[in-house]
């Protein structure tokens, strides 16, 4: 499986970095602006992003705008809704503002608070079809 994560704090980019190497790939940029063009680059080596852990709250482009562009990108390329990359926002904010604009506003799969749980990232893991490298 390969991942990204959005993440502007290093602490937060390595804890994630950590919980997530068992489970496959991942690559880490800080911002949006890095997440789009990590995302361009990789559908252009045919090895596409299957999930993404975008932080909402970053300098240059905040995660709600990422999404959307990530998802404009995808329907650019023909990418069918049921075979988008499974993006996960995740923040300290748990207002319904921005839960909203993450679902409605840019079609996340999930949203997650911070500091991450091991065990809710784990189910959510498991709930996407991802699993551990054996």
């Amino acid at each position: 499986m390969k991942m990204l994560v959005v993440e502007d704090d290093f602490g937060s980019r390595r804890m994630m970095q950590k919980l997530l190497e068992p489970y496959g790939d991942v690559d880490v940029v800080v911002d949006g602006e890095e997440a789009v063009e990590a995302f361009k680059m990789a559908w252009e080596e045919s090895a596409p992003y299957e999930i993404v852990f975008m932080d909402i709250m970053m300098p240059k482009m905040d995660g709600h705008e990422a999404l959307k562009r990530l998802r404009e990108l995808e329907r650019e390329m023909g990418v069918k809704p049921a075979n988008e990359a499974k993006v996960i926002m995740t923040s300290v904010l748990e207002d319904p503002k921005n839960v909203i604009e993450a679902y409605y506003g840019g079609s996340a799969t999930s949203y997650l608070i911070k500091p991450i749980d091991r065990e809710k990232l784990e189910d959510e893991l498991e709930r996407l079809g991802a699993h551990t490298r054996k």
